[in-house]
């Protein structure tokens, strides 16, 4: 299972306001706002990483190579990056390698809990794809349209930590400062293992 961002977020969950308010940053500076908003962006994609969430709304793309097999009683879908908000399109390449789009009354998106599992509605089945590489397309609206304040605590934690360690070393399997990582865990999608 793999994803691609087609519409990446247009809006961050913390603002540039909110973030030079957090460092404390009161002069009008081009330069320096750029560098912020920056650390935003950085911040919320490496806190995104970390929870196995969008924290902001963007559209994503996932790619199986077929649907799930009707046989092994679960022919659901399983989302990545709660919490899903739409379905945009299921498109598939079928048996003469022809792209199709499903109806969408062919399937449905459970709306409880993380809204990540899709399935076929009652009376279908998903149908049979040619065996190539990312034969099955779900095109879909996922994120918080406003981010949990534990969310926008942590990327301002962050922004802030960045905004102090200029050019230091920062390990790619740790937030930091560690607080950040803490609040993140609130929201975090935690393995079953």
């Amino acid at each position: 299972m793999s994803f691609k961002v087609v519409t990446p977020v247009e809006t961050e969950p913390v603002t540039l306001a909110e973030a030079r308010l957090h460092l404390k940053t009161y002069d009008d500076d081009a330069a320096e706002d750029a560098l912020i908003t920056a650390w935003i962006t950085a911040a919320r994609e490496m806190a995104e990483q970390f929870t196995g969430r969008a924290l902001a709304t963007q559209t994503l793309e996932l790619a199986l190579d077929e649907f799930p097999d009707a046989d092994d009683c679960s022919s659901v879908i399983q989302l990545p990056m709660p919490p899903v908000a739409s379905i945009t399109s299921v498109k598939y390449t079928d048996l003469a390698g022809a792209e199709q789009t499903l109806a969408g009354s062919a399937y449905a998106l459970s709306l409880y809990g993380d809204s990540r599992r899709l399935a076929p509605t009652y009376g279908n089945y998903w149908p049979s794809t040619q065996d190539v590489p990312d034969a099955v397309r779900v095109r879909f609206v996922t994120g918080y349209t406003t981010a949990p304040k534990a969310v926008k605590a942590a990327i301002l934690l962050m922004v802030g930590w960045l905004e102090q360690n200029r050019g230091e070393g920062m390990s790619t399997d740790d937030i930091q400062p560690q607080a950040a990582k803490a609040l993140l865990g609130s929201v975090k999608i935690w393995s079953k293992s």
